[in-house]
């Protein structure tokens, strides 16, 4: 499956908000004279002092060891080829992004208008005071090569050019691992290369490291096999020209045990593939069309071995494997360069760690729960957690061994829980759920979708196979706005109640069986179902949809209320509850009832916590829970004091394997410190909090929309609880992204047979 990105959202997703991607955040409090005194002048003096004395100070007293510079002149960009160093800051920014969301690493991009490779030398050697590291990115071949070489030889921090090295460490990982699966060793294969630019020669080069025979290697381009007799040969491609009589890549290939293809999409015949030795291992590279479609080399040869850089097929070779932890490792012992021996390290980590036994949140995230080594699992997924206490150790390691780290690491667990702290373990949540519901899409009826940002939300969900949407509102409106906003929903059900006249009938007959006693006529029914809220609520107990999406548009109360009417609670589930997920920079928090129960009893409240429990669960996290209060264990008297402290004693006893404390204030509930030396006795002193119970609706409700605001969280939800069948509540006014994220909750929620939330 390839994503549909439309122009339009692209452009929009760049510009709207704060242009860009990346923002620069204080790391001190700059809120009193003091702290500007201190931040700048005249106290900011006395660091400049120090590093004056010794620039390595400049380690201690500024942000040089966690900084890394994204450079490019813009001559290689992705396969747009030379648009220009302005051109290619959004490559360079989403760049700065992975670094920090996969290893916690802060980045400047810089684009450079410069060309000669002399010169760009002297610029980007200018910037060693700094930085920590140098990332040089897009820079075309054979330049690359004169800048990264000279620019290690001359720096004294760690250079790399992901271009050339990430695909061939990740790759490289993958062949020795592909090599053990066939038993073939690696100094005896023949292998055949379609490519000669920087990413196919540095992946070479690597392959020679790690075994490879030159004298067994045939590479190609498109004017044919690269031979020694060929005119104007630069010194980089003779390194690897034959003296063989081969000049096609059909020729070379019958009998290759490995073909490695760093060049266009296509090009590769299933007889080419059918010529390779047993067992061939075929790397198909190019993006987004490998040289041979993935399917179709699969069904040609039943023993063949395949990956590509895609990632709808097994074994993505993806660069975001490599560089953000090979900097994290190397900035972390203040590495001199990212020498051979780290990169082999990587190699050698990332092979090792394929092997192990895949975490569960790994299989949920891909929905298989046979993830293990093999031909369709060479190397590890870009979602598994253990990358980076794999990786950076590995890497620091290797610097140390080899001589050019200069601090060394002796505690290496408690680097570990450091690494695991630096980007949040668990914020890749989202990624996670979303990976899952794309493995089985289901039905999900929109109630509201004569709204624009529920069509655009459903075009996300179609192109990208995480739901299939069902669009229920009026069709004339519901076209026209698709019509005019150029959206692609031509395949996509739409279902008018006012058109389905049968189908009213139905529902208006199921509906009066169920409210019958509740003091619903027949007619009031009839009248009720052709309100969308009820008409999808009742597609969903049908089985005609699988799940229901509402409430953009309308108050919780009223969205949620025809749900209850027509699906109704689990069995043994007294009323629903409210959920909320905040992505913080420490990580993910679940915060209780902040959307349906106004004053819950303490009888309530342990029930409220059971659900809650069971949904921390369901996003594959162990429930930590605390109950808040404006008191800590009886330090205050009062209703709601007095209220959590019982509801705390009632699931205590009720859920005994549940880690649940309180009452508590809310800084306590977050601040381990302070428990450890205040209340050491609290079940949350050494397990940290995850889960958070609030006394009543208003102190959740407002306590959430202020950490969305003022605290940098991103909320995720409502997600309801409890219910019989998935339905789930927007909120007023959600953005597309959050329509996105609660649908792919809510397609998760119905695979699962027993209605997880």
């Amino acid at each position: 499956m390839t994503i549909k990105i439309r122009k339009e959202d692209a452009l929009n997703y760049h510009s709207q908000g704060s242009p860009g991607k990346i923002e620069v955040i204080p790391t001190k409090p700059v809120s009193s004279q003091i702290d500007l005194a201190l931040a700048y002048s005249p106290g900011v003096a006395e660091p400049c002092k120090e590093i004056a004395l010794d620039p390595e100070n400049s380690y201690k007293y500024t942000a040089k060891g966690n900084l890394v510079a994204v450079i490019s002149n813009g001559t290689a960009v992705l396969g747009l080829g030379d648009i220009g160093p302005a051109a290619s800051k959004p490559v360079m920014e989403g760049k700065g992004v992975l670094f920090k969301k996969f290893a916690g690493i802060d980045v400047f991009d810089l684009e450079v208008d410069e060309k000669d490779p002399k010169k760009l030398i002297q610029i980007i050697k200018s910037l060693e005071p700094t930085f920590g590291g140098i990332n040089l990115e897009d820079i075309k071949a054979p330049e690359c090569f004169e800048i990264e070489q000279t620019l290690k030889q001359e720096m004294n921090i760690p250079v790399m050019h992901d271009d050339q090295h990430g695909t061939a460490i990740i790759s490289g990982a993958a062949l020795m691992n592909a090599l053990e699966i066939v038993g073939k060793k690696i100094g005896d294969i023949k292998l055949v290369v379609s490519g000669a630019g920087a990413a196919a020669i540095s992946c070479l080069r690597f392959y020679v490291s790690l075994g490879v025979n030159i004298e067994n290697v045939i590479v190609c381009d498109k004017d044919g096999v690269i031979r020694t007799d060929r005119p104007d040969l630069s010194d980089i491609h003779r390194e690897f020209a034959t003296t063989k009589d081969i000049h096609h890549i059909r020729e070379a290939l019958p009998g290759a045990d490995v073909f490695l293809g760093l060049s266009a999409g296509n090009i590769i015949s299933q007889d080419m593939i059918l010529s390779m030795a047993p067992d061939p291992i075929v790397f198909a590279l190019a993006n987004p069309d490998p040289e041979i479609n993935y399917d179709l080399a699969i069904a040609t040869r039943a023993d063949v071995i395949m990956a590509t850089g895609r990632s709808d097929h097994p074994n993505q070779v993806n660069n975001v494997l490599g560089f953000p932890y090979i900097f994290r490792g190397a900035l972390d012992v203040r590495a001199t360069v990212i020498n051979e021996e780290m990169k082999l390290a990587v190699a050698h980590a990332i092979a090792k760690l394929a092997k192990d036994p895949v975490p569960e949140i790994v299989n949920k995230a891909y929905g298989d729960s046979n993830l293990a080594f093999g031909r369709f699992y060479l190397i590890p997924k870009p979602v598994d957690p253990r990358l980076i206490t794999t990786i950076a150790p590995a890497v620091a390691k290797a610097a140390i061994a080899s001589g050019v780290a200069k601090k060394t690491i002796e505690d290496w667990d408690a680097y570990e829980l450091e690494l695991q702290k630096r980007i949040g373990i668990d914020q890749r949540l989202m990624s996670i759920v979303i990976g899952r519901a794309k493995k089985d899409p289901k039905r999900v009826v929109f109630g509201e979708a004569d709204n624009l940002k529920i069509l655009k939300a459903s075009q996300i969900l179609r192109d990208e196979k995480i739901a299939i949407p069902i669009l229920l509102g009026n069709r004339e409106r519901i076209l026209e706005l698709i019509e005019n906003n150029a959206l692609d929903l031509k395949q996509v059900t739409i279902i008018d109640p006012v058109e389905e006249l049968a189908t009213v009938e139905k529902f208006a007959k199921i509906l009066y069986k169920k409210r019958q006693r509740k003091g619903m006529t027949i007619f009031d029914a009839k009248r009720l179902v052709r309100e969308r809220n009820y008409f999808g609520a009742l597609m969903v107990e049908t089985g005609s949809a699988d799940a229901f999406i509402s409430g953009l548009t309308r108050d919780y109360p009223k969205t949620i209320l025809p749900s209850l009417h027509t699906i109704g609670v689990k069995e043994g589930v007294n009323r629903v509850a409210g959920m909320y997920i905040m992505n913080t920079p420490k990580g993910p928090y679940f915060l209780a009832d902040a959307t349906v129960n106004v004053n819950p009893t303490a009888e309530e409240l342990c029930e409220i916590i059971g659900l809650t429990a069971n949904a921390v669960k369901f996003f594959n996290m162990e429930p930590k829970i605390a109950l808040l209060s404006y008191s800590n264990f009886g330090s205050a008297q009062g209703e709601i004091p007095a209220k959590m402290a019982k509801a705390t004693a009632l699931a205590q006893a009720k859920y005994p394997d549940i880690i649940i404390e309180g009452e508590m204030q809310a800084n306590v509930a977050l601040n381990q410190e302070i428990q450890r030396e205040i209340y050491p006795f609290s079940k949350l002193a050494k397990n940290a909090v995850n889960t958070l119970i609030f006394p009543d609706l208003a102190s959740s409700n407002i306590a959430y929309k202020l950490l969305a605001e003022l605290g940098n969280a991103e909320a995720i939800g409502p997600i309801l609880l409890g219910m019989n069948k998935p339905v789930h509540i927007l909120q007023l006014g959600s953005s597309i992204r959050e329509i996105v994220n609660m649908v792919a909750i809510a397609v998760v929620d119905a695979q699962s047979s027993d209605g997880a939330l």
